[in-house]
């Protein structure tokens, strides 16, 4: 039988059950891989109800710091029965299947190309632990026992974790140690250890990855700092998965960094509306007060929302929304990932409209990216979306760490005070002075006299006046269009990076590929995997709408583009072929919408299908350096 091999390069799998606890046991193991130095990604992948159904953790580790979904599973972890026809299956050929043996596995369910490891799991726990509860909490961590022995990891950082975990509690400690205990002997007394798939320390770590200290955190928390060091105070939210917490998050961060410290008095607002229709509503009184205010939801908030963005659009009121993704439409997955709102984002609302979007592909952008949404909002006076997902909210991904200019000034972009009132002559809150689309506004209260105007959702003069004159509505859609070309050069621009240079490459087509937030680490895994092959293929990170007028560029050098995004329609390659006036042909759409993250062999495969190719190996890349 073929036996895989892997140091520091392999995708382990744990196979649960909602709701037994599993998580944090899991957790636990991706973390002490992560402390051990070693690259890797973890991914929980669970179902909507509380407790019952099946829920899968899948973590990579990767010497070269890839962060996307490989695809395959070389070490699988079952303690589910229900899924375990499936969990078999997924496993590689000459891969690792680890089971709970007190009860014997059924024979239709063998494979003659893996090796079964069987652990009585819950024979030991019913033995050495007094509650029902309690044998099935710490049954998790003596499979994590057991992967400590089988793989090699640290025992000592294990043991160090628990007692950061359950510091104070001494008898959590004791029982969580001896779990781990329990399973880390089984492994060693009856299988060979370690196994060939195993960790090393200081092995083979690429450079990048070396160079700096990363950090392990969630996209959605990453977005709250962003929120409170871009100077958020008002937060109106209606909870819904996966966005919560992120709201949460910032109540959590505010509570410690948005207290006066003189009165002790809070100076932020978080507030739970009826709805999110209502949260918007808000959210866009607060701001054309001249708070910084937020909200964040997923799909079905941004359907509710639409009227209300438009009425931010049309009225040029600062908004900050963070979309987190998730599959749609209607209920759909609510625990599932996808980049299925990037239609509905660009266009939101009725009439012609057209908002700002930022993708991040990173905690680290997530961060950086919300704390230039508040100032572009101020800047350009309109809505800014953040493009965020399930799979980069959620889940734990290593990140390069946050960083913060003490010295950076926030931008409130043409905000007249009340000695900017006096100098100007003729003031209208339309009237583009500049140029740019952009006009100058005032906050309530600035002026005794001068400054007050109405905000209308409906169409007006330059002068703030009421109107039903086509031209006056003419005059100002088109400057807001024109205000919208202006964002062009303050959103960040796209990533390009130019294929590696091959003396006989496989084909005479100029090659390109586009892709955007979660998508970006597995493409550019792809990308390399299709290099080693002879097929080199220049990439361009999608990172704001409106596009910057490099991805024009980019499109027009090349004459085949592969467009990577995980959603059924290819929205992105709509958008683009749209807003660009692109013929549809030149833009070929690699696409995934099982609600589980796109993974590069898919991609590869999509790409080597069209390209007619085959096999290949993996050239190292990593997305923070791309």
């Amino acid at each position: 039988m073929k036996t895989l091999l892997g140091i520091n390069d392999f995708v382990v799998k744990f196979a649960n059950v909602n709701g037994t606890g599993s998580a944090s046991a899991n957790s636990l193991f991706a973390k002490a891989i992560f402390r051990m130095g070693i690259p890797v990604s973890p991914r929980n992948i669970f179902p909507s109800n509380i407790q019952g159904l099946p829920t899968w953790y899948e973590v990579r580790v990767s010497s070269q710091g890839y962060l996307g979904r490989r695809g395959g599973v070389d070490i699988m972890v079952c303690v589910n029965p229900q899924s375990m026809a499936d969990d078999i299956a997924s496993v590689e050929p000459g891969g690792y299947f680890i089971y709970d043996s007190t009860k014997p596995l059924a024979p239709q369910l063998q494979r003659d190309d893996i090796h079964f490891m069987g652990i009585p799991f819950t024979e030991m726990c019913m033995r050495e632990f007094p509650t029902p509860r309690l044998q099935q909490l710490l049954k998790n961590v003596v499979y994590v026992g057991a992967m400590a022995a089988l793989i090699e990891i640290d025992f000592s950082v294990l043991k160090g974790l628990l007692n950061t975990q359950f510091k104070g509690k001494e008898k959590l400690i004791s029982s969580n140690v001896h779990a781990l205990e329990m399973g880390f002997r089984y492994a060693r007394e009856h299988f060979d250890c370690p196994l060939p798939v195993r960790l090393q320390q200081g092995d083979n770590i690429a450079p990048h990855i070396r160079e700096f200290d990363h950090i392990l955190m969630s996209g959605n928390t990453a977005t709250a700092l962003g929120a409170i060091y871009g100077g958020a105070t008002v937060a109106a939210w209606y909870p819904i998965t996966p966005s919560t917490s992120v709201v949460d998050a910032f109540s959590k961060y505010a509570e410690r960094m948005r207290i006066d410290p003189g009165t002790g008095k809070k100076n932020f607002a978080v507030v739970q509306a009826e709805d999110e229709l209502a949260a918007m509503g808000m959210v866009i009184g607060a701001s054309w007060n001249g708070a910084r205010a937020f909200t964040a939801t997923s799909g079905p908030g941004l359907s509710l929302m639409s009227e209300f963005l438009g009425l931010a659009y049309f009225a040029e009121v600062p908004v900050v929304l963070v979309d987190v993704q998730r599959s749609g439409p209607s209920t759909g997955m609510p625990t599932r990932s996808q980049q299925s709102d990037v239609l509905a984002a660009a266009y939101a609302s009725h009439g012609d409209t057209k908002q700002v979007l930022l993708f991040p592909a990173t905690p680290r952008e997530c961060f950086d990216m919300t704390v230039d949404a508040f100032d572009l909002a101020d800047r350009l006076q309109t809505p800014v979306i953040m493009m965020s997902d399930l799979d980069l909210g959620m889940n734990d991904w290593m990140s390069p760490p946050l960083e913060w200019d003490d010295s950076r000034q926030l931008d409130r972009g043409k905000v007249l005070d009340a000695d900017g009132l006096e100098q100007m002559e003729n003031w209208g809150r339309y009237k583009d002075v500049d140029g740019d689309g952009i006009c100058y506004r005032t906050l309530p209260g600035t002026h005794p006299s001068k400054g007050a105007y109405f905000t209308r959702g409906s169409s007006k003069s330059e002068m703030a006046v009421y109107s039903e004159r086509g031209e006056d509505y003419v005059q100002n859609v088109d400057r807001l269009l024109r205000k919208f070309e202006t964002a062009k050069q303050y959103v960040p621009k796209p990533k390009v990076k130019n294929a590696p240079g091959l003396t006989k490459p496989a084909s005479d087509l100029k090659l390109g590929a586009m892709f955007f937030g979660t998508s970006a680490s597995p493409s550019y895994e792809a990308v390399e995997m299709l290099a080693s092959e002879g097929y080199p293929i220049d990439t361009l990170r999608i990172r704001a709408f409106p596009f910057h007028r490099s991805l024009d560029d980019f499109i027009h050098a090349h004459d085949l583009i592969f467009v990577i995004e995980q959603n059924r329609d290819g929205q992105m390659r709509r958008l683009i072929s749209n807003e660009c006036e692109i013929p549809p042909g030149k833009l070929t759409a690699v696409l995934n919408y099982s609600g589980t993250p796109i993974t590069a062999r898919h991609i590869a495969a999509e790409i080597r299908e069209t390209l007619n190719a085959a096999g290949g190996n993996v050239i190292p890349l990593h997305p923070e350096t791309a």
